[in-house]
């Protein structure tokens, strides 16, 4: 494929967002099964566990699998042409699952969807921190974190405006829709560049950088290509790939665990795909907990853009501490609400609350950061470890939600007000870690950061 950015596309922004509408399709099919959860669970009558790892879980241990081996093609093969792949996945999971008759094809075409999401997690962000500058890192990074919250939100609109429109098979029709953003992704993404730093360091491809770069409206690029030639040569690479886990990196790879770590342990992926069953539990009508899940989605993308606008101005590690403390309060009143019988409109306003909090702290910041702290040589492997820790424990999280949430089994079937506490419990010592290990990597270049973190 060609090296040449299409005239349609040729901004570093139109370029970033291109790739990061993976984010979209991460987004959308992530949050698109809340609304199958309960149809599925009547119509193939299935054991909580069955159902938390077979229907609700599958999509995410293919995020697994595809983050943990994303790094590998992403590297070989340049960040473009996965992103190119992750869109023919999408599709393929969108129809496969809305076609399915019986819960394995289902969990399967589900798998599918999920290491779409793994690669993307690994590819997009990657991609967008390596062709765009210090001082607009940030929040060009951060646009896939804008595109997925987007597709939730549009998933849970699609969700509510779908109940009903195809009888017992509506959920269908909620999951089936996903095929038309995914196959639009993958069109646009034919008209991308490669990143030149993967041409660079991985082909030793000047000339076809120097036309990216000149395309971008980088000045210097000679200069710049300069710099990054010494990385280029094919056994320095392959040795530093090589010895990804040791102590030269031990700082960053601790950073990369501990971000991914703490973005689950706040409970967000329990919350996004229960918020339908979280609510009815609270005292809504299964109605009225579908339309509040979009404002769940709202408040998401609303607070998304304030952590936009603010993560090159503030900072990574400022955004963090705002989340922490928002994290406590809220998962802390949340659990209040359950343990107390407050009233639902007491809860709702806490659980968007921690919404809140997560979209101008955790969720702004971990693909950024990710992206930005690992070096050029190895930024798709690191990419790849941070981004599979987070799958881990998300896949983990959901799939012992239904033993705990159950109505009728679950350990915490009367009141989940510990799952909250416990929530709430983990992101103390998240703020505690921020304000003690977390550099701020703000406008920063990458090169410069990467001796900062190193030595």
């Amino acid at each position: 494929m060609s090296n040449k950015v299409s005239n349609s596309s040729n901004t570093l922004f139109g370029i970033s967002l291109i790739a990061a509408l993976a984010g979209f399709i991460f987004g959308f099919d992530t949050v698109v099964i809340s609304g199958a959860n309960l149809p599925i669970k009547e119509l193939w009558n299935t054991s909580p566990w069955f159902h938390g790892f077979f229907i609700m879980s599958m999509a995410l241990w293919g995020t697994v699998i595809g983050s943990i081996f994303g790094g590998g093609p992403t590297e070989k093969f340049g960040r473009r042409k996965i992103l190119l792949w992750i869109g023919i996945l999408f599709s393929i999971s969108a129809v496969g699952s809305a076609l399915a008759q019986d819960p394995y094809s289902f969990s399967a075409f589900r798998f599918i969807g999920g290491l779409g999401i793994g690669i993307s997690s690994v590819a997009a962000p990657t991609y967008i921190s390596e062709i765009s500058t210090p001082a607009t890192r940030g929040r060009l990074v951060a646009m896939y974190q804008f595109n997925i919250v987007f597709g939730i939100l549009i998933a849970f609109l699609s969700n509510y405006f779908l109940q009903g429109v195809g009888g017992s098979n509506d959920w269908r029709w909620m999951l089936g829709v996903m095929a038309l953003p995914s196959l639009i992704y993958t069109l646009l993404v034919l008209g991308i560049p490669e990143s030149p730093r993967w041409l660079i360091i991985r082909k030793n491809d000047r000339e076809g950088a120097k036309l990216i770069l000149n395309n971008l409206g980088v000045s210097n690029h000679d200069e710049f290509i300069d710099s990054l030639t010494v990385n280029s040569q094919p056994s320095t690479v392959n040795h530093q790939s090589s010895t990804f886990f040791s102590a030269k990196y031990a700082r960053i790879i601790g950073l990369a665990f501990m971000v991914a770590f703490y973005n689950q342990l706040s409970g967000i992926n329990f919350i996004l795909y229960y918020a339908p069953e979280i609510l009815e539990r609270a005292g809504l009508a299964a109605k009225a907990s579908l339309f509040n899940s979009i404002a769940i989605g709202g408040t998401n993308l609303v607070f998304t853009f304030v952590g936009l606008y603010l993560i090159d101005r503030l900072g990574r590690k400022t955004l963090l501490l705002i989340g922490s403390i928002g994290y406590i309060v809220s998962l802390s009143m949340v659990a209040y609400a359950f343990y107390s019988g407050a009233s639902p409109e007491f809860l709702l306003f806490f659980l968007l609350l921690f919404i809140a909090s997560h979209a101008i702290g955790q969720g702004a910041v971990i693909w950024v950061f990710i992206a930005e702290i690992f070096p050029n040589t190895i930024r798709a492997t690191g990419q790849a470890f941070g981004a599979s820790i987070h799958w881990v424990f998300a896949a983990l999280i959901t799939l012992v939600t239904p033993v705990f949430l159950d109505k009728d089994n679950g350990i915490f079937k009367d009141n989940p007000w510990p799952i909250f506490a416990f929530f709430a419990f983990m992101m103390f010592t998240q703020l505690i870690w921020v304000l003690t290990k977390v550099p701020e990597t703000k406008g920063v270049a990458l090169e410069d950061l990467e001796k900062q973190l190193i030595n």
